[in-house]
């Protein structure tokens, strides 16, 4: 019995990795679900926990859409506590003293880049539906800084905090104080007992390329003098506190590595700006009625406003002044990376509310992330796992969003067609909405007039072997299954959890034992033995010291644990075999419907296209694909291999297996947690419902029967929890296999 079948993730999500059309079961969903949670979490923490952001604004937003499009299309995997429904998580790791906001400081739902305009009139639909009276809205420009809370008292400022991760932020007070745009006296007479005043810190454009340029002196100054002071043997005095490592890669990081100094006397140094957009809190005045007149409020107070926030009676309006201010976002003086357009009349506001997450009278219109122009000195291609080419752009070092950027991708031949880019060109480069950054198009008023289309290479560089494009297929494959550009992805696959579940063979350890001339493909993984492993290197290693290391050795006991668990996968299960054999478009799913209706390895690879087709819910895609790869030969001989060193490709005839009696059947079970007693894996659970006629889902619904909970549930175990579903450990789960769901619910016999 197939696990629940979700379909492509691609069509659910945004996974760049993900190839087209792969079959892909519900617990894949679910691993890329909470792979994503663990990710976003991680940048959070980068970018408000230690001001070091690893990603740009446009590959968090990504992230973030990504996940909300898995969770919006399977509702099951919908948690209280994942990002999508509260501001992002972060840790401290400068030690200031943790500080709880009298109100939290929510996150902003986002226009994304890609279809920032879209998205943002979906939004004043949204706003128009509940609220038809009409609608004023305020456009203010979306400061890429770090959020502040500034709480007065009396009218005197008595606490400025970060704001963390919405909830609780870091007492900032001391270094604030130095920022001369902030008042630490209101200017009124008549000032709130107590006010919240919220707003960014920010570094102008102009200032933050004076202090790049002050600080790349300061470094240099000081690295060649610990070099003199190591030449002469003289001590090396300690790096000062107030100059950085490093330069700032941009604005926003210089900011917030300013504010956040130990010493209020560095910040001081810095030339830090202030703007207030909101106010949380506000006690003893009367709270303005509109939020373009609670900003006049605020700016009597004292306080700097942008002067780029305009009001609109038109929806249309509003969103021409965003489309505005993007295109004069380079010329404002500033980092920003959108505009955000909110409801000005506070009733309304209240009528809307908010999310868990945000309010939803508010909405950012993300701009793109920043373009660079660069030259593509060349076009290059490299070969996946499945064998598909891919080619990309080898370019002229360029700087986008703070990160050098040496290589883009081009997907494919098409896509190079239809971008118009050539060798030789100046490109503009970019990274919205893309791990690996994309050539946009070249600028062809620089094009040399000696330039020629570049022309999609006929054979592999690494094997020699003709590139195959199918009819109707935009990709290009290497359909040598020996190709050595395939080799460490395919065997890593192969020994992978998915597939043969093999021990000590990740992808490092792979090209150490290919280098050693130990490993081919993945036949070859069967002709390993322990003394041969054992003796096998890593590379040389170059110490703190900067002295060379010798490789580490696997050793003995290492060598023995993988050779064991190779012996063992020689009986898995056929379909685990096919998966590990990396053909397009056979996953987990269709490997099992395949591997059950045919019985053998012999049998599939005899079987025709429309054989495979017959079989119910496999199409001619995954057929003519499954055919192809068994027509080449050295796949062919690859199968001869693996059945010559021992490994079992066929299951018992139907009227020969024993399967034990089907106290599951009709029963959908779903195994979480990290190890349940008794059982090898968790794997070797699911198999064991499969075998009793039972179905295995990957995510907790209203439709499962009974959840079996290893150590760490997690989630599921909340999940199931609330909808009442029972939760059984390893000793129930083994009476459950024995005695059917009867043994817990005595309807149900």
């Amino acid at each position: 019995m197939p696990s629940e079948r979700v379909g492509n993730l691609r069509d659910v999500g945004k996974d760049a990795a993900v190839e087209p059309t792969v079959e892909i079961d519900a617990e894949e969903v679910e691993a890329r679900v909470d792979g994503l949670r663990a990710l976003i979490r991680h940048h959070d923490d980068r970018y408000y926990g230690h001001d070091d952001p690893e990603i740009s604004d446009a590959e968090y937003d990504a992230l973030l859409d990504e996940l909300r499009d898995l969770e919006a299309a399977f509702p099951s995997l919908l948690r209280p506590d994942s990002p999508t429904q509260r501001p992002g998580r972060a840790t401290s790791a400068t030690g200031f003293a943790s500080v709880r906001h009298l109100q939290p400081m929510l996150s902003l739902d986002n226009a994304t880049a890609e279809r920032r305009v879209e998205q943002t009139s979906e939004w004043f639909d949204r706003v128009t539906a509940e609220l038809p009276g009409g609608v004023t809205y305020v456009v203010e420009p979306k400061l890429d800084g770090l959020a502040i809370s500034l709480l007065y008292e009396d009218g005197v400022l008595v606490r400025a905090a970060t704001r963390g991760d919405g909830e609780v932020g870091e007492d900032v007070t001391a270094n604030v104080r130095t920022i001369g745009d902030i008042p630490h006296r209101l200017a009124t007479d008549s000032p709130p007992t107590r006010v919240e005043v919220r707003g960014e810190v920010f570094m102008r454009t102009d200032a933050f390329r004076a202090l790049r340029e002050r600080l790349r002196a300061e470094i240099a100054a000081l690295e060649a003098e610990r070099e003199r002071a190591k030449a002469e043997r003289r001590k090396v005095e300690k790096w000062p506190d107030e100059v950085p490592r490093t330069v700032p890669k941009n604005a926003r990081n210089a900011g917030a590595g300013a504010l956040r100094q130990k010493n209020p006397a560095v910040t001081a140094s810095r030339p830090l700006t202030f703007y207030a957009y909101q106010v949380g809190v506000l006690e003893g005045v009367a709270a303005p009625p509109s939020h373009h007149e609670l900003l006049d409020l605020v700016r009597s107070w004292g306080f700097p406003v942008s002067d780029l926030v305009r009001t609109f009676t038109e929806r249309d309006a509003a969103l021409a002044y965003c489309r505005e201010m993007e295109d004069r976002r380079d010329a404002l003086g500033f980092a920003v990376d959108g505009a955000v357009v909110k409801v000005d009349d506070m009733r309304q506001r209240e009528d809307l509310g908010f999310t868990a997450r945000a309010p939803r009278w508010a909405i950012a219109y993300k701009f793109p992330g920043e373009v660079g122009e660069t030259k593509l000195l060349r076009i290059e291609v490299g070969v996946g796992r499945t064998g598909r080419v891919t080619p990309y752009a080898v370019l002229a070092p360029v700087e986008v969003d703070g990160v050098e950027i040496t290589h883009a991708t081009l997907h494919n031949e098409d896509d190079i067609a239809k971008r118009n880019v050539r060798p030789g060109d100046t490109v503009r480069v970019h990274r919205a909405q893309s791990v690996i950054p994309e050539v946009i198009g070249p600028v062809l008023d620089l094009r040399p007039k000696s330039s020629r289309p570049w022309r999609f290479p006929k054979d592999c560089p690494e094997c020699g072997a003709p590139f195959v494009r199918l009819e109707g297929e935009a990709n290009t494959f290497c359909v040598n299954g020996e190709c050595p550009a395939q080799q460490v992805r395919r065997i890593m696959h192969f020994a992978s959890r998915g597939a043969l579940d093999i021990e000590g063979l990740a992808e490092e350890r792979v090209q150490w034992i290919i280098d050693a001339g130990l490993l081919r493909d993945v036949a070859d993984i069967y002709s390993l033995t322990v003394p041969t492993l054992a003796a096998v290197t890593g590379p040389e290693r170059i110490g703190k010291d900067g002295k060379a290391r010798k490789g580490i050795r696997i050793g003995d006991a290492s060598a023995q644990r993988t050779i064991t668990s190779i012996e063992g996968s020689k009986t898995a299960p056929l379909h685990k075999f096919l998966i590990g054999l990396s053909i397009q478009h056979i996953g987990p799913t269709v490997a099992r419907a395949i591997a059950e209706h045919f019985r053998s390895i012999d049998a599939i690879m005899s079987a025709s296209a429309e054989d495979v087709a017959a079989i119910p819910g496999i199409g001619s895609i995954i057929a003519e694909s499954l055919v192809r790869y068994f027509a080449i030969a050295g796949n062919r001989d690859l199968v001869a291999r693996l059945r010559a060193a021992g490994v079992v490709l066929e299951l018992p005839p139907r009227e020969e297996v024993e399967l034990p009696p089907q106290t599951l059947e009709g029963i959908t079970v779903v195994v979480t947690g990290k190890k349940l007693a008794g059982f090898a894996s968790r794997d070797a659970a699911k198999e064991a419902v499969i075998l009793r006629g039972g179905a295995v889902a990957g995510g907790v619904t209203k439709r499962t029967d009974f959840l079996i909970a290893g150590a760490e549930p997690g989630s599921k175990a909340t999940k199931a929890s609330e909808l009442g579903i029972p939760i059984l450990d390893a000793d129930e789960f083994r009476r459950l296999l024995e005695e059917g769901p009867g043994a817990f619910r005595p309807d149900a016999g």
